[in-house]
C-alpha cells in the first residue's frame, strides 16, 4: 500500500462525514441562525463572540494536542489497517459527532459546560460526579502537556550542548504570547474584516517566526516549567479575546501549514508503507482490543475535545450555523493530521519494524524532510519550524485545559439553585483561587513524575468520551431530539475503557503478588484507576436511569 492511496481513502471518508453525515445531524437536531447565541447575549469575560473561522481556529488548535501525532504512530505496531479504520470510523461516527454534539448542547443551553447540562437533564449528583471526574482529568493533561512543552523548549542536551531548534521554538512561543495580545487588541478595537485580519495575522506570524529563529532563548527544562505554568495562569484568567483567542488564531497558521505540508509531501512523494496491514492481535504483550482504541484518542474520539467544545468554543459562537464547521469540521482536520502521522511512520519503517526514537522525533524528521525537498527550506530552519509546531500542538491544548480545569472546579463548588454561597464556596468559586489551586496540583503532579499516572491517561480520556456521549443522549431525549446515533459510540467506548482499566488493575495486583510493586508508580495508578471506575459507573448509572424513563412530552424549544 502507498501513502497516496491511504490519503485519498481518508479524504473520501471525511468528505462523506462533513458534507453528508454532519449536515444530516444538523438537520436532525435543528439549528436557528436567527437565535442570539450565548456569546452574543453575554459578551465579556469568558464570552467572546467571534467569526466562524476564528472560533474554528480556536477549536482546532485547542483539541489538536500531542495525540494525533503520538497515538497513530504508537498504534502502528498493530499494522496500518487497524489504525486507519479506527481513525476513519471513529472520527466520522464517534469523535466528530461528540465534538459537534457537545458544542450544540452547550450553545442550546446558554453556553453551559457538559457538567452543568448533566445537572439540568440528569440531576445534581450526576453533575457533581462528572465535574469531579473532569477536574481530575484536567490535572493529568496539565501535568503531562506542561512537562512536554518544557522538554521541547529545553535549550540544552544531556551533555550540555546547545539545542538551537528547541531554543528557537521557545523564543517564537514567547514572542507569540506578546504578539497575541497585540493582535487581540487590534481585532477588538480596529475590528478588521476577515481579509485584513488574515493578512495581518499572516504577516505577524512570519515576523514572529523570523524573530524567534534569529534570537533563540536558552534555558533548561526546569526553568521552562515555571514559565509555562505562569503563562497558563495568565491564559486562564485573562479575557478570551485578549490572549487565548488571538493566540489560537495565529497558531492555526502554523498547525494548518504543517498539515498541508504533510499532505503535499504524501501526495508528491507517495511513500510506500513499509509495515504489514496487520501485524497480529497481540504485540509486545498488548492486545489490539482494547489498546488500539485507547492509544488513538485524538484522531478518532477524545473526551477532552468535549471540554473544549462546551467550555470555551460554545462561548465564542456568534451564529448557530457556525457550529457544524467548528465542531465537526475541526475534528475532521485533526483526523487528517493523524493519518499523515500514520503514513509517515509506516513509510519510515524498515522491514516491518517501526523506526527508533519518539513519535515526535519520527514525525518532525519526516515532515521537515518534506519542507526541504518540496519547498527548498534549509535543514536548520525546517527543524526550528517543526519543533515550534510540535510545541504549539501541546501548548495550545494545555492552556485551554488549564482554563477548563479552573471552570470545572468553580462549577463543582457552585451552590444549588436558590441557595447562598457558603464561605468555602466563595473561595473555591473565585477565579484566581480556583486557577491557582488547579495549576498548583497540576504542577505538583508534573514535578513528582507524571509518568506514574500517565499509563491511565488514555483510558481516562476515552472514558470521558463515553460519559459525555451518554450525557448528550440524555439531553437529546429530554428535549425531544433524536439521539439514537449516539448509542453505539457511547456503549462501545464504555466497554473499551472499562476493559482497559480492569486490565490495568489486574496488572497492578500482579505486581503486588510477584513483589515488583512500587507505591509511587503502581499505588498512584491503582488509586486513579479505582477513582475513574467508581466515578464512571456512578455517572453512567444516573444517565442510563434517565434514558430508561419514558420520553417526556416537551417542546424542543425549551432548551433554546
Amino acid at each position: 500500500m502507498n501513502g497516496l492511496t491511504v490519503m485519498l481513502i481518508a479524504f473520501v471518508a471525511l468528505g462523506f462525514g462533513y458534507f453528508i453525515y454532519s449536515k444530516w445531524l444538523e438537520k436532525t437536531w435543528g439549528i436557528d441562525p436567527k437565535q442570539p447565541t450565548p456569546a452574543v447575549k453575554n459578551a465579556g469575560g469568558d464570552y467572546a463572540p467571534a467569526s466562524k473561522w476564528t472560533v474554528a481556529a480556536h477549536q482546532f488548535t485547542s483539541i489538536t494536542g500531542a495525540g494525533p501525532v503520538t497515538g497513530p504512530i504508537i498504534a502502528a505496531m498493530f499494522g496500518w489497517l487497524p489504525a486507519l479504520l479506527w481513525m476513519l470510523i471513529g472520527g466520522v461516527f464517534f469523535g466528530a459527532v461528540q465534538d459537534f454534539g457537545s458544542l450544540y448542547a452547550s450553545v442550546k443551553n446558554g453556553g453551559k459546560s457538559i457538567g452543568a447540562i448533566i445537572e439540568d437533564y440528569v440531576g445534581r449528583t450526576g453533575r457533581q460526579l462528572f465535574l469531579l471526574f473532569c477536574w481530575l482529568f484536567t490535572l493529568l493533561v496539565i501535568a503531562a502537556f506542561g512537562d512536554m512543552v518544557a522538554a521541547t523548549f529545553n535549550g540544552f542536551s544531556k551533555t550540555g550542548d546547545l539545542q538551537v531548534p528547541n531554543a528557537a521554538a521557545a523564543s517564537i512561543s514567547m514572542i507569540y504570547m506578546v504578539g497575541a495580545v497585540l493582535f487581540g487588541l487590534f481585532m477588538k478595537y480596529v475590528k478588521p474584516n476577515s481579509g485584513v485580519q488574515f493578512i495581518v495575522g499572516l504577516v505577524l506570524m512570519v515576523l514572529m517566526v523570523w524573530a524567534g529563529i534569529a534570537y533563540p532563548i536558552y534555558a533548561d527544562a526546569n526553568t521552562w516549567r515555571y514559565i509555562v505554568f505562569i503563562y497558563l495562569f495568565a491564559a486562564s484568567v485573562m479575557p478570551m479575546w485578549l490572549l487565548k483567542q488571538p493566540r489560537d488564531y495565529l497558531s492555526a497558521y502554523l498547525l494548518i501549514g504543517m498539515i498541508i505540508c504533510g499532505v503535499l509531501g504524501v501526495f508528491i512523494k507517495n511513500p510506500t508503507l513499509n509495515m504489514p496491514a496487520v501485524t497480529g492481535f497481540t504485540v509486545k504483550n498488548m492486545d489490539l482490543f482494547p489498546i488500539l482504541f485507547v492509544t488513538i484518542a485524538c484522531g478518532a474520539v477524545s473526551g477532552f475535545h468535549s471540554l473544549v467544545s462546551s467550555g470555551t468554543s460554545s462561548k465564542m459562537i456568534s451564529n448557530e450555523k457556525d457550529m457544524r464547521l467548528v465542531g465537526y469540521g475541526s475534528m475532521c482536520a485533526e483526523v487528517v493530521l493523524g493519518i499523515v502521522s500514520l503514513v509517515v511512520v509506516c513509510a519510515a519503517a524498515t522491514n516491518g519494524a517501526l523506526p527508533a526514537g519518539t513519535p515526535f522525533q519520527t514525525f518532525s524528521h519526516s515532515v521537515a524532510g518534506f519542507l526541504q525537498d518540496i519547498f527548498g527550506v534549509p535543514a536548520d530552519i525546517a527543524a526550528c519550524i517543526l519543533t515550534m509546531c510540535v510545541s504549539a500542538l501541546a501548548l495550545t491544548s494545555v492552556d485551554a485545559v488549564a482554563r477548563i480545569g479552573r471552570m470545572s472546579l468553580q462549577e463543582l463548588f457552585q451552590p444549588a439553585p436558590g441557595k447562598e454561597k457558603t464561605f468555602i464556596q466563595k473561595i473555591f468559586t473565585n477565579v484566581v483561587f480556583s486557577t491557582v489551586l488547579t495549576l498548583v496540583c497540576g504542577f505538583a503532579l508534573c514535578m513528582a513524575g507524571y509518568m506514574s499516572v500517565w499509563p491511565l491517561f488514555g483510558s481516562a480520556n476515552q472514558l470521558l468520551s463515553a460519559l459525555v456521549l451518554t450525557g448528550l443522549a440524555v439531553f437529546l431525549k429530554a428535549t425531544g431530539r433524536k439521539g439514537w446515533m449516539l448509542y453505539v459510540p457511547m456503549t462501545f467506548m464504555f466497554i473499551v475503557t472499562m476493559t482497559a482499566l480492569v486490565e490495568a488493575v489486574v496488572r497492578i495486583f500482579g505486581q503486588i503478588a510477584n513483589g515488583t510493586f512500587v507505591f509511587m508508580v503502581g499505588g498512584l495508578q491503582l488509586i486513579v484507576a479505582f477513582a475513574l471506575i467508581v466515578l464512571a459507573l456512578l455517572v453512567v448509572y444516573h444517565c442510563v436511569a434517565k434514558l430508561r424513563e419514558p420520553a417526556p412530552v416537551k417542546a424542543v424549544a425549551q432548551a433554546e
